[in-house]
């Protein structure tokens, strides 16, 4: 049994606990906290004030439309000819206007018309033809009234148009609610992650497991005096599951999680990030017990200090900053709300926003090994048909360094690999493709390359693998192929790491920048001149070996210091520590020649084992040349003639 089971026994819920409190019935109430969330899910999207507008705007349309369809409007002519011929009934009279009915419809079918007259002498002409007329006086006020409210009426509909749709970009208060927090709220029923949904992080979560204690039953756990962490700061590379794992703790406790990203109380107005940090604390303390999570905090959290130049800071950011210092001193951790910060660059972060009281605690969630990686494997292939014996220990043994997203990629790239080929199931061949695909590139079958190029390839590529199956302490060699893959790879070597590697002696370091080399010593071997196929090659060997002169200090002729150069950094006094190289230029010329040192006698230890086995090598390419692809077993026979015999330096 390992040191964490106890505390796993103790912190996992069983079954029916997990069924009492989620995972498929109603997680318990959270009382009146929880109302201001349901009460915005519930907000109606219309009130009685539009249905009246709505009704009126309908009565108004028909009205319209009866009058054009039953009143044809006419030249005044026409009204006097309608006169002469005593076809009207009747008038009346609105100032200039006239509105008169005929005693039989026109030929439209229209009984009604209107006109404007400009005769005054109209009246004395119509006595005595029998025309029933009145005189209705005419109404000024409501037109002039309209033609006041409606502009302004339309600019006011127009304007609050435009402020709701910039509501609606900025998190639903526009304008007036800059200052509001713009954290997601997730209520306990919306989180649906819980401890077993993270694998591969075993440590990480026995560190989190006592936040969920103390916020399930805080009395129960501060029994002895203790108080809840103010703040954990998850600190780790990107995509090892800190996002993930703060949910995990929120669902696991079944509190309401906010979350929030560093970037989001940033803005152009100085002082509205402030105005958010408070915001986001008032809505805290109403739903507590809870947990606050501010992903990629150094966004937020960076440190204090004249900026380059000499100028002063960013204003804006600082003030974002020491409000949020002030709300981690203010708030009680007996009111249940806990911080959980995220970060992968945690160097930057302000020594205040560090220090005990505020983060009181950091949990590395680093990058998995191969346990956790077959742990993680497990969670990712649940949904995907995997094929009868499929092993996921060979593939976790394949993909050393991947993080938790890497290996969920790899898994959905893998499944689509086979459903490409039309497979029934996703195979161990349908990961390794995958692997390469991510590792090296996508194929570039279409990418033509001349006899004499694909030679030096194939050799260059057979150089890499047989240089590692002579020389010690190397990882076995997985597949060879010269099919160009990604930017610029012409072709590529594989290998199989055995176990995970936590450390390297120099001695192991000058074995990998012999392999490294190999395909560049091949092809001075084989063709007497060398190309510009080795380009990464040269650069990753360079990286190794000046890192084992300035930072490993694996040269006894420069002692046991480190010579790497600073980078500039602002110290949280005000102080400013300048960049550049902190030695002399003798010892920079030291430098120089030992890195080149290591490099030329890694060059020559392959160049030495490949002119051992010339043969070998030159079998080896004309095979690949005609597979294109050489994989462990079609690799094994030339393996075995090199493995036996190790060359000496």
């Amino acid at each position: 049994m390992s040191a964490l089971d106890p505390i796993e026994n103790r912190a996992r819920p069983s079954a029916s606990d997990r069924a009492e409190r989620g995972r498929g019935a109603p997680r318990r109430p959270l009382g009146d906290a929880a109302k201001p969330i349901e009460a915005m899910r519930e907000r109606p999207n219309f009130t009685l004030l539009y249905v009246m507008l709505a009704v009126f705007g309908v009565v108004t349309l028909h009205d319209l439309w009866v009058n054009y369809r039953s009143v044809e409007r006419i030249p005044y002519s026409r009204f006097e000819e309608l006169v002469d011929q005593e076809r009207i009934k009747s008038l009346v009279m609105r100032g200039d206007t006239i509105e008169g009915e005929l005693k039989e419809p026109e030929s439209g079918g229209k009984t009604r018309f209107i006109t404007h007259r400009f005769d005054p002498t109209l009246a004395d002409r119509l006595e005595g033809k029998g025309i029933e007329l009145s005189s209705v006086p005419e109404n000024t006020f409501l037109p002039t009234l309209l033609s006041w409210v409606l502009p302004i009426a339309l600019f006011f509909a127009v304007w609050v148009f435009l402020m709701r749709r910039m509501a609606g970009k900025m998190g639903g208060g526009g304008l007036l609610a800059i200052g509001k927090s713009k954290a997601r709220v997730y209520v306990e029923s919306d989180t649906k992650v819980a401890f077993e949904d993270v694998a591969g992080v075993e440590e990480s979560k026995a560190e989190l497991t006592e936040v969920v204690d103390f916020l399930r039953d805080p009395v129960l756990h501060g029994r002895l005096g203790a108080r809840m962490p103010k703040g954990i700061l998850l600190v780790g590379p990107p995509g090892t599951g800190k996002t993930l794992l703060a949910r995990a703790v929120a669902g696991e406790a079944a509190v309401p999680f906010f979350s929030i990203s560093g970037s989001e109380f940033v803005e152009m107005f100085v002082g509205v990030g402030a105005a958010r940090v408070r915001d986001l604390f008032e809505q805290a303390r109403a739903h507590s017990p809870c947990i606050i999570f501010i992903d990629e905090l150094d966004a937020l959290g960076r440190a204090r200090g004249p900026g380059p130049g000499g100028f002063g800071g960013h204003d804006e950011k600082e003030q974002t900053l020491n409000q949020l210092l002030v709300e981690l001193d203010g708030f009680d951790p007996s009111s249940g709300i806990v911080l959980l910060g995220a970060t992968n660059r945690p160097e930057v972060l302000d020594p205040a926003l560090l220090r005990a009281g505020r983060f009181d605690r950091q949990v590395l969630v680093d990058r998995p090994d191969k346990p956790g990686r077959v742990a993680i494997l497990e969670v990712h292939v649940k949904r995907i048909k995997l094929a009868p014996g499929l092993d996921l220990e060979q593939i976790a043994a394949l993909t050393p360094g991947f993080t938790g997203a890497d290996l969920a990629n790899l898994a959905n790239e893998a499944a689509l690999v086979a459903t490409r080929r039309d497979g029934e199931n996703v195979s161990l061949a349908d990961f390794t493709a995958a692997i390469e695909r991510l590792v090296a590139g996508l194929e570039k079958k279409n990418r033509l390359l001349n006899s004499r190029e694909r030679e030096i390839v194939a050799h260059h590529e057979m150089g890499h693998a047989l240089v590692a199956a002579s020389l010690p302490g190397t990882d076995p060699v997985h597949k060879v192929s010269i099919i160009p893959r990604g930017i610029g790879a012409l072709g590529y070597t594989l290998q199989r790491p055995i176990e995970d590697r936590f450390l390297m002696t120099r001695e192991e370091l000058e074995v990998k920048l012999a392999v490294l080399l190999g395909g560049r010593a091949a092809e001075w071997v084989i063709y007497g001149h060398l190309s510009t196929g080795a380009s990464d090659d040269l650069a990753k060997a360079t990286d190794i070996a000046r890192s084992m002169v300035t930072h490993y200090a694996m040269v006894p002729e420069l002692g046991n210091a480190t010579f790497e150069e600073r980078r500039p950094s602002f110290l949280a006094n005000g102080g400013a520590v300048l960049g550049g190289r902190t030695y002399s230029e003798e010892t920079a010329r030291a430098i120089d020649r030992a890195v080149m040192g290591i490099v030329d006698t890694a060059f020559e230890r392959a160049r030495r084992v490949l002119e051992a086995h010339k043969d070998v090598l030159e079998e080896g390419a004309k095979a690949l040349l005609a597979a294109e692809t050489l994989d462990e077993a079609t690799l094994a026979p030339f393996f075995e003639r090199v493995g036996g015999a190790r060359i000496s330096d």
